[in-house]
Protein backbone atom coordinates (compact mmCIF):
# COMPACT_ATOMS: atom_id res chain seq x y z
CA UNK A 1 0.00 0.00 0.00
CA UNK A 2 1.58 3.23 -1.20
CA UNK A 3 1.86 6.18 1.49
CA UNK A 4 0.09 9.54 1.32
CA UNK A 5 3.71 10.83 0.07
CA UNK A 6 4.20 8.42 -1.94
CA UNK A 7 0.58 9.54 -3.83
CA UNK A 8 1.13 12.78 -3.72
CA UNK A 9 4.90 12.65 -5.67
CA UNK A 10 2.85 10.06 -8.29
CA UNK A 11 0.29 13.10 -8.86
CA UNK A 12 2.33 15.51 -9.05
CA UNK A 13 4.50 13.53 -11.62
CA UNK A 14 1.54 12.52 -13.91
CA UNK A 15 0.25 16.49 -14.26
CA UNK A 16 4.05 17.39 -14.84
CA UNK A 17 3.83 14.40 -17.58
CA UNK A 18 1.29 15.51 -19.52
CA UNK A 19 1.83 19.35 -19.44
CA UNK A 20 5.27 18.58 -20.74
CA UNK A 21 3.70 16.08 -23.68
CA UNK A 22 1.26 18.59 -24.59
CA UNK A 23 3.67 22.07 -24.64
CA UNK A 24 6.95 20.31 -24.80
CA UNK A 25 9.33 20.33 -21.38
CA UNK A 26 10.85 24.10 -20.48
CA UNK A 27 13.55 24.98 -18.73
CA UNK A 28 11.29 27.45 -17.19
CA UNK A 29 7.46 26.78 -17.15
CA UNK A 30 6.71 30.61 -16.22
CA UNK A 31 8.39 31.91 -19.01
CA UNK A 32 5.05 32.83 -20.97
CA UNK A 33 3.02 33.63 -18.22
CA UNK A 34 4.82 35.60 -15.56
CA UNK A 35 4.11 38.85 -16.46
CA UNK A 36 0.73 38.03 -15.98
CA UNK A 37 1.13 36.87 -12.44
CA UNK A 38 2.13 40.55 -11.26
CA UNK A 39 -0.75 43.18 -9.42
CA UNK A 40 0.23 46.42 -7.56
CA UNK A 41 1.42 46.09 -4.29
CA UNK A 42 -0.35 49.08 -3.29
CA UNK A 43 -3.96 48.11 -4.06
CA UNK A 44 -6.46 47.65 -1.37
CA UNK A 45 -5.99 44.01 -0.24
CA UNK A 46 -8.33 41.37 -0.65
CA UNK A 47 -9.64 39.00 1.54
CA UNK A 48 -7.35 36.39 1.27
CA UNK A 49 -4.01 38.30 1.44
CA UNK A 50 -5.50 40.56 4.04
CA UNK A 51 -5.69 37.55 6.24
CA UNK A 52 -2.21 36.53 5.63
CA UNK A 53 -0.77 40.19 6.30
CA UNK A 54 -2.57 39.96 9.81
CA UNK A 55 -0.25 37.42 10.83
CA UNK A 56 2.77 39.22 9.94
CA UNK A 57 4.36 42.15 11.97
CA UNK A 58 6.10 45.42 11.46
CA UNK A 59 9.77 43.82 12.47
CA UNK A 60 9.02 40.35 10.75
CA UNK A 61 11.52 38.89 7.96
CA UNK A 62 9.30 37.10 5.70
CA UNK A 63 10.58 34.54 3.62
CA UNK A 64 8.47 33.54 0.78
CA UNK A 65 9.08 30.31 -0.81
CA UNK A 66 8.41 30.41 -4.68
CA UNK A 67 6.80 33.86 -4.28
CA UNK A 68 7.04 34.53 -8.40
CA UNK A 69 6.47 37.90 -9.45
CA UNK A 70 5.71 39.41 -5.75
CA UNK A 71 1.64 39.89 -6.03
CA UNK A 72 1.58 38.67 -2.27
CA UNK A 73 4.79 39.26 -0.95
CA UNK A 74 5.27 42.72 -2.23
CA UNK A 75 2.05 44.13 -0.50
CA UNK A 76 3.22 42.39 2.74
CA UNK A 77 6.59 44.79 2.57
CA UNK A 78 5.29 47.43 3.21
CA UNK A 79 4.09 45.94 6.77
CA UNK A 80 6.93 44.49 7.58
CA UNK A 81 11.13 44.42 7.22
CA UNK A 82 11.91 42.91 4.97
CA UNK A 83 11.32 40.48 2.02
CA UNK A 84 13.03 37.61 0.64
CA UNK A 85 11.59 35.55 -2.09
CA UNK A 86 12.93 32.36 -3.43
CA UNK A 87 12.18 31.70 -6.72
CA UNK A 88 13.94 29.21 -9.44
CA UNK A 89 12.18 31.33 -12.22
CA UNK A 90 13.97 33.56 -13.89
CA UNK A 91 11.23 35.21 -15.42
CA UNK A 92 9.37 35.52 -12.08
CA UNK A 93 12.52 37.21 -10.96
CA UNK A 94 12.29 39.74 -13.42
CA UNK A 95 9.00 40.60 -13.09
CA UNK A 96 9.14 40.72 -9.07
CA UNK A 97 12.51 42.98 -9.26
CA UNK A 98 10.62 44.87 -11.73
CA UNK A 99 7.59 45.50 -9.83
CA UNK A 100 9.45 46.00 -6.51
CA UNK A 101 11.31 48.83 -8.19
CA UNK A 102 8.52 50.37 -9.89
CA UNK A 103 6.90 50.42 -6.88
CA UNK A 104 9.49 52.20 -4.83
CA UNK A 105 9.79 49.54 -2.24
CA UNK A 106 13.66 48.79 -1.21
CA UNK A 107 13.30 46.08 1.61
CA UNK A 108 12.60 42.95 -0.98
CA UNK A 109 14.87 40.86 -2.59
CA UNK A 110 14.93 37.84 -4.68
CA UNK A 111 17.05 34.52 -4.31
CA UNK A 112 17.66 32.33 -7.34
CA UNK A 113 17.01 29.11 -5.58
CA UNK A 114 15.10 25.74 -5.73
CA UNK A 115 13.54 24.91 -2.04
CA UNK A 116 14.38 22.97 -0.38
CA UNK A 117 18.05 23.33 -1.88
CA UNK A 118 19.92 26.15 -0.36
CA UNK A 119 16.80 25.68 2.91
CA UNK A 120 19.62 25.57 5.38
CA UNK A 121 20.54 29.23 4.71
CA UNK A 122 17.97 30.83 4.55
CA UNK A 123 15.55 32.06 7.53
CA UNK A 124 12.95 33.82 8.60
CA UNK A 125 10.55 34.75 11.12
CA UNK A 126 7.31 33.96 8.65
CA UNK A 127 7.57 31.47 5.61
CA UNK A 128 5.00 31.69 2.84
CA UNK A 129 3.88 29.24 0.31
CA UNK A 130 1.61 30.36 -1.90
CA UNK A 131 -0.22 28.75 -4.72
CA UNK A 132 3.08 26.38 -4.74
CA UNK A 133 2.84 23.08 -3.50
CA UNK A 134 0.77 21.87 -6.45
CA UNK A 135 3.71 21.21 -8.06
CA UNK A 136 6.24 19.86 -5.68
CA UNK A 137 6.80 16.14 -5.93
CA UNK A 138 8.57 15.69 -3.21
CA UNK A 139 6.80 17.58 -0.50
CA UNK A 140 7.79 15.69 2.53
CA UNK A 141 11.47 17.53 2.32
CA UNK A 142 10.07 20.67 1.03
CA UNK A 143 7.67 20.87 4.23
CA UNK A 144 10.57 19.83 6.73
CA UNK A 145 12.60 22.37 5.23
CA UNK A 146 9.87 25.44 5.81
CA UNK A 147 9.39 24.05 9.05
CA UNK A 148 13.29 24.56 9.69
CA UNK A 149 13.54 28.15 8.13
CA UNK A 150 10.75 29.91 10.07
CA UNK A 151 11.56 31.28 13.96
CA UNK A 152 7.85 31.82 14.02
CA UNK A 153 4.95 30.17 11.43
CA UNK A 154 4.74 28.93 8.51
CA UNK A 155 1.56 29.85 5.80
CA UNK A 156 0.30 27.43 3.38
CA UNK A 157 -1.99 28.78 1.23
CA UNK A 158 -4.28 26.22 -1.26
CA UNK A 159 -7.50 26.68 -3.16
CA UNK A 160 -9.66 24.60 -2.34
CA UNK A 161 -9.92 23.75 -6.09
CA UNK A 162 -6.52 24.34 -7.34
CA UNK A 163 -6.14 26.33 -10.17
CA UNK A 164 -4.62 23.82 -12.32
CA UNK A 165 -7.63 21.83 -11.57
CA UNK A 166 -10.34 24.42 -12.40
CA UNK A 167 -10.75 23.57 -16.08
CA UNK A 168 -10.46 19.72 -16.52
CA UNK A 169 -13.49 19.63 -18.12
CA UNK A 170 -12.38 22.07 -20.68
CA UNK A 171 -9.16 20.64 -20.71
CA UNK A 172 -10.92 16.66 -21.65
CA UNK A 173 -12.87 18.27 -24.11
CA UNK A 174 -10.00 20.82 -26.66
CA UNK A 175 -7.65 17.51 -25.60
CA UNK A 176 -9.70 14.21 -25.80
CA UNK A 177 -8.03 12.80 -22.51
CA UNK A 178 -8.77 13.13 -19.10
CA UNK A 179 -6.86 15.60 -17.24
CA UNK A 180 -4.09 15.06 -14.20
CA UNK A 181 -5.00 16.58 -11.51
CA UNK A 182 -2.45 18.33 -8.98
CA UNK A 183 -2.57 17.49 -5.45
CA UNK A 184 -4.86 20.23 -3.41
CA UNK A 185 -5.58 20.50 0.33
CA UNK A 186 -6.78 17.38 1.04
CA UNK A 187 -4.19 15.52 0.19
CA UNK A 188 -1.48 17.93 1.82
CA UNK A 189 -3.19 17.48 5.06
CA UNK A 190 -2.47 13.54 5.28
CA UNK A 191 0.91 14.64 5.00
CA UNK A 192 1.07 17.09 7.72
CA UNK A 193 -0.12 14.62 10.15
CA UNK A 194 2.47 11.83 9.06
CA UNK A 195 5.01 14.27 10.17
CA UNK A 196 3.32 15.35 13.27
CA UNK A 197 2.80 18.45 12.20
CA UNK A 198 -1.25 19.75 13.22
CA UNK A 199 -2.23 22.75 11.42
CA UNK A 200 -4.67 25.66 12.10
CA UNK A 201 -6.86 25.38 9.10
CA UNK A 202 -8.52 28.57 8.03
CA UNK A 203 -10.94 29.15 5.41
CA UNK A 204 -10.73 31.82 3.21
CA UNK A 205 -13.23 33.18 0.61
CA UNK A 206 -12.86 32.57 -2.71
CA UNK A 207 -12.32 36.29 -3.87
CA UNK A 208 -9.59 36.31 -6.51
CA UNK A 209 -7.65 33.60 -8.59
CA UNK A 210 -3.91 34.21 -9.32
CA UNK A 211 -3.22 36.73 -11.80
CA UNK A 212 -6.19 38.63 -11.11
CA UNK A 213 -8.84 39.73 -13.19
CA UNK A 214 -7.27 41.82 -15.58
CA UNK A 215 -5.45 38.33 -16.60
CA UNK A 216 -8.36 37.11 -17.94
CA UNK A 217 -8.71 37.74 -22.21
CA UNK A 218 -10.82 40.99 -22.95
CA UNK A 219 -12.44 40.20 -26.35
CA UNK A 220 -12.58 37.38 -28.91
CA UNK A 221 -9.62 37.63 -30.73
CA UNK A 222 -7.60 37.70 -27.01
CA UNK A 223 -8.97 34.50 -26.03
CA UNK A 224 -8.15 32.99 -29.43
CA UNK A 225 -4.98 34.41 -29.35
Amino acid sequence: MSTAAEEYKARVDAFLQQIDRMRGARDDRWAATAARFRMDPHRKLEANTAAVAALIGPDDVVVDVGGGAGRVSLPLALHCAEVINVEPSAAMRTEFEASAAESGIGNARCLDADWPRKATEIEGDVVLVIDVTYFVRDIVPFVLALSAAARKRVIIKVWSVPPPNSAASLFEMVHGESHASVPGHRDLLPILWDLGILPEVRMLPDEMRPGGVAAHPQTIDEAVR
